[in-house]
């Protein structure tokens, strides 16, 4: 089987994957606490080509590309003022602690509300935890206390999804919880959508070399036995 069509699909599955990616961030370019992803790509080891009847060195051969680390950027961003009660941003390092279903989880987003029993959620619906791990409660004139609100440290947060990560507290973070504002997203749209353009003009170069291999292939079954 011709070597060029799997170096030149083994690009485009990276693409595919770095595509997701990058829409995934442009979808969230706008959602509070939103950290964007990265990733690296590593090629596979090259192969050196030699004449095989004189030995002559040729030259060094790719044997393809994959997606090798995926990388989630977690630098703090600029603070947006709502005036919003509810609204909290984290100055500094550190995750909010969300009680869910799959246990304690974190979030950058402070964009929180309150339940019908006065305790302090975010958008899904979780409890929001404070410094004593316990459930955060609104006070009756709608407003919270931002020095009650738990700020962790995770060890090794992972994205878990719905703007969550996944880890282990590790202890009070040096962060401070402040009201009445929201963390902007991590995502630069204007970088992302050129990474966008990058990405799919890669997919698109990958596609046209299996064009002109199997253009190639299709030619060569169909003439060279012609020739007499």
């Amino acid at each position: 089987m011709e070597r060029g069509l799997y170096i030149a699909a083994s690009g485009m599955l990276s693409e595919m994957q770095r595509q997701d990616l990058i829409a995934n961030d442009l979808a969230n370019a706008s959602t509070p606490g939103y950290k964007a992803d990265r990733t690296a790509q590593h090629a596979f080891a090259e192969m050196l080509l030699e004449n095989r009847e004189t030995g002559a060195p040729v030259g060094m051969l790719g044997s393809g590309v994959s997606i090798t680390e995926q990388v989630t950027d977690l630098a703090p961003q600029a603070l947006r003022e709502t005036g919003e009660p509810l609204d909290f941003a984290i100055t500094g390092d550190g995750f909010f602690g969300v009680q869910t279903a799959n246990g304690l989880q974190f979030t950058r987003n402070g964009r929180f509300m309150a339940d019908g029993e006065g305790r302090l959620t975010d958008q899904l619906g979780n409890f929001v935890v404070g410094r004593d791990g316990q459930p955060v409660r609104v006070a009756a004139d709608g407003t919270v206390d931002p020095g009650r609100l738990g700020v962790f440290n995770v060890d090794n947060p992972q994205k878990a999804g719905e703007g969550l990560f996944s880890g282990a507290a590790a202890g009070p973070a040096a962060g401070q919880a402040r009201s009445g504002a929201l963390e902007g997203s991590g995502v630069d749209a204007a970088r992302t959508m050129v990474d966008m353009i990058a990405s799919l003009r890669a997919f698109e170069a990958g596609q046209r070399v299996i064009t002109t291999i199997d253009s190639t292939l299709q030619k060569a079954a169909n003439d060279v036995g012609r020739i007499a």
